[in-house]
């Protein structure tokens, strides 16, 4: 049986996936802090980084500040930091964007994450200290991430080339409907200018020929605007256009616009193909966890 990662034989998972796939398992923590590292992974890259920010933790230690407590919540979503007494999120880190995890065995109170920030694209450097719990919540996250890429293959992965498609069909209808839209406002404009210049014609000027009529003497209907209304030769009026609702866009047979994302049975986010593609890069890079890389297999054709 193939798996998707490979890890030490001595160490084995410490939840059932139910309380990381359905819930998430917190931890109490002191939080350090982070600074930006230049690399994804290597112990020496958060060696270093923890250095910086013991220092930092020193200097103000001694100018009288504590170091903050924090509450980490750890599931197949990501690792959440949150302040412990108003549950307010500080700090959200996607798993798919974890990319080295492991506790300092020199110092068994510390452990530390390297997750790449979603706004900037750098690589972030997370310390916190575990008085008890510090291997525990690195084999944590580790599990997580480990459930997370089977989740991954068994909705989306798998999934990945008919969503691409999906999305450029969407992206297609969406092109459409904007030159639609561009060609009602030309139409608009030119009869506004129509309209103007009748009004403004002087008495005994050449005048532009009224709107024809058809077989049966009447004035053609326009779905592009309400213009007032002109008496047919009969010197009855015509009967008024139905007003259309502003709320709901309709392309030019009057239909409403095709939207995939909501008629099929799939609820896919609106930037599919590049929310699966950073997922997929994220998860082929791998989790590093206590010095051992958690490879994936190469991705067959389940992704």
């Amino acid at each position: 049986m193939n798996r998707a990662f490979s890890r030490k034989k001595d160490k084995t998972w410490m939840h059932t996936p139910e309380a990381l796939s359905k819930h998430y398992i917190p931890y109490n923590a002191k939080f350090l802090g982070s600074t930006e590292v230049e690399q994804p992974k290597g112990t020496e890259v958060v060696r270093d980084a923890v250095r910086k920010l013991k220092f930092a933790r020193h200097i103000k230690k001694s100018e009288g500040q504590k170091i903050p407590k924090v509450e980490l919540q750890i599931s197949i979503y990501g690792v959440k930091i949150l302040e412990p007494k108003t549950k307010e999120v500080q700090h959200n880190c996607q798993l798919h964007r974890i990319s080295f995890c492991a506790d300092d065995k020199t110092d068994k109170r510390i452990f530390t994450f390297i997750c790449k920030d979603s706004e900037s694209n750098k690589h972030l450097c997370y310390v916190f200290d575990s008085e008890k719990c510090a291997e525990e919540i690195t084999l944590t996250i580790g599990q997580a991430f480990d459930l997370a890429y089977r989740k991954f293959l068994e909705s989306g992965g798998k999934d990945v080339d008919t969503r691409k498609q999906i999305a450029g069909l969407q992206k297609r209808i969406q092109d459409l409907e904007t030159e639609n839209m561009e060609l009602k406002n030309k139409v608009q404009d030119l009869e506004s200018r129509l309209r103007i210049t009748q009004a403004s014609s002087p008495a005994g000027s050449v005048t532009l020929k009224s709107p024809s009529t058809d077989i049966f003497d009447m004035v053609p209907f326009s779905p592009i605007s309400q213009q007032s209304p002109i008496p047919t030769r009969n010197g009855t009026q015509p009967p008024p256009v139905p007003s259309r609702s502003a709320e709901i866009k309709r392309d030019l047979f009057g239909a409403e616009p095709f939207d995939p994302f909501n008629c099929g049975a799939g609820d896919f986010p609106p930037d599919v193909q590049s929310k699966l593609d950073e997922m997929q890069e994220g998860f082929k890079m791998g989790l590093t966890l206590e010095g051992t890389v958690f490879c994936l297999d190469p991705l067959d054709s389940r992704c």
